[in-house]
């Protein structure tokens, strides 16, 4: 009997030792095209609110790791700076609405040197399908409202959803996201108007993701 659970224990040992190795083998094979994935998911997203014939630098590459509340959070986030010819052009910023329905809203704004807003996209949430969702670009045309709105002043009464008396609208059943969304795009419009000489002045110090 002894001699039969020393050989179940053997056996288990090596095939949890075998399983281990093939674990670690998958995961370097597919690190990198994971990696390649996400450069391409993000290129895509800077692309769609930035448009590739606007700029001529390297967008992935050419951004900074950012730190302030403003931006919804004192983690780290990343500005993505565009340029044409080495003059600025735009830059897009991932920023977080910290009080989503169902949590951190994270998105990515990106916006004009004119003081426009070039665009806004959701990069991700937990809000209630159906209702907070719509703020994805695949379930409403909502988020496209941002677009070619000026950066606005720190009272300005327009930036707020309907019910609040400004204008954007807001979700049947869900002001609460909508809202949210609304005051981040807000503060992060406003953090890049008083701060954006500072950011196309700075050498790149970020690694090329989020």
């Amino acid at each position: 009997m002894r001699i039969s659970i020393q050989k179940n224990s053997i056996v288990l040992a090596i095939f949890a030792i075998v399983c281990t190795a093939i674990v670690g083998i998958v995961n370097e094979t597919t690190k990198g095209r994971i990696a390649q994935q996400h450069q391409l998911q993000l290129l895509n997203t800077l692309h769609s609110i930035i448009a590739p014939e606007r700029l001529n630098n390297d967008i992935y590459h050419d951004c900074l790791t950012i730190t302030n509340a403003e931006l919804g959070t004192l983690a780290p986030q990343t500005a993505y700076l565009a340029r044409y010819n080495n003059q600025p052009v735009a830059a897009a910023i991932t920023t977080i609405a910290p009080d989503g329905y169902n949590g951190n809203i994270e998105l990515i704004v990106a916006l004009n040197v004119d003081d426009t807003i070039s665009g806004v996209r959701v990069l991700d949430h937990q809000e209630t399908p159906g209702l907070g969702d719509h703020i994805e670009e695949r379930k409403s045309p909502w988020i496209f409202s941002f677009n070619n709105k000026k950066i606005p002043q720190e009272n300005d009464s327009q930036w707020k959803v309907a019910k609040d008396g400004g204008m954007f609208d807001q979700f049947t059943g869900a002001t609460i996201t909508p809202r949210a969304v609304v005051k981040a795009v807000k503060k992060t419009a406003r953090y890049f108007s008083q701060h954006k000489q500072e950011l196309f002045s700075q050498t790149a110090n970020c690694r090329g993701d989020s």
